[in-house]
């Protein structure tokens, strides 16, 4: 497979592989692999969220807030 990348986009990825004593290929293909995972991450918990929407699984808005202020609450204690 072949990646074509704009010459200033080019020129900053060799920038970066060098900063990290990297070659520039290398580091576009990780790149690229951390991308298709995380893609395929998101697309099955959207398709995770919409079978439990479908099944009515669904927090009321005040719901939604309780969690995230608790989460807050927990996250500021812990810091």
């Amino acid at each position: 497979m072949e990646v074509h990348l704009k010459p200033d986009v080019a020129a900053r990825l060799t920038r970066i592989a060098a900063d990290r004593g990297s070659d520039a290929a290398l580091l576009a293909s990780e790149a690229i692999e951390n991308f298709v995972d995380y893609d395929e991450w998101f697309v099955r918990e959207v398709e995770t969220g919409i079978a439990a929407a479908d099944r009515g699984d669904l927090l009321s808005h005040e719901e939604v807030g309780t969690r995230i202020q608790r989460l807050m609450t927990e996250r500021q204690s812990r810091a």
